[in-house]
C-alpha cells in the first residue's frame, strides 16, 4: 500500500469517527432528554445542551481529516483554498455551539469557574 492510500484510509477513520460521534452523541442526547418530555421547553434546552457537545467534539475531528486529507493526499492550492474556508466555516459553527451550550462566550468561563473557585474558598474558611 501506498503513502497516500494510508492516508486516505487514515482519514476515511477519522471522518468516520467524527460522524459516530455526532449520531451517537445526538441519540445519547435524545435518549437522556425523554427523561423531561412533559416540560417540553426544558426537554428542549436538555437536548439541545447535550447534543451541542458532541457536535462541537465531532466537527474538531472532521477537521482533523480534513487537514490531514489536505497536507498528506491532495496538497493544492485549490484543497488548501478549500480547507481554509471549512476551517474558517466550521471555527466559526464551534464557536457559536460553545455560546449557544454555555450561554456564554468562551473566554468568560474560565473566569466565572475562577470566581466560583474563589466563592468557594471563602466559604470554606
Amino acid at each position: 500500500m501506498t503513502f497516500e492510500g494510508t492516508m486516505e484510509n487514515i482519514v476515511l477513520v477519522f471522518e468516520a469517527v467524527g460522524v459516530a460521534i455526532i449520531a451517537i452523541g445526538g441519540l445519547i442526547a435524545l435518549v437522556g432528554g425523554v427523561r423531561d418530555f412533559g416540560h417540553f421547553e426544558r426537554f428542549f434546552v436538555d437536548v439541545r445542551r447535550g447534543f451541542g457537545r458532541p457536535l462541537i467534539l465531532g466537527l474538531e475531528v472532521l477537521v482533523a481529516a480534513d487537514v490531514i486529507k489536505t497536507i498528506t493526499v491532495d496538497p493544492s492550492l485549490e484543497s488548501v483554498t478549500v480547507l481554509g474556508i471549512l476551517v474558517a466555516v466550521r471555527i466559526a459553527l464551534s464557536f457559536s455551539l460553545d455560546i449557544e451550550v454555555d450561554g456564554m462566550v468562551p473566554w468568560r468561563r474560565a473566569a466565572m469557574h475562577a470566581a466560583a473557585r474563589e466563592a468557594e474558598s471563602d466559604g470554606a474558611t
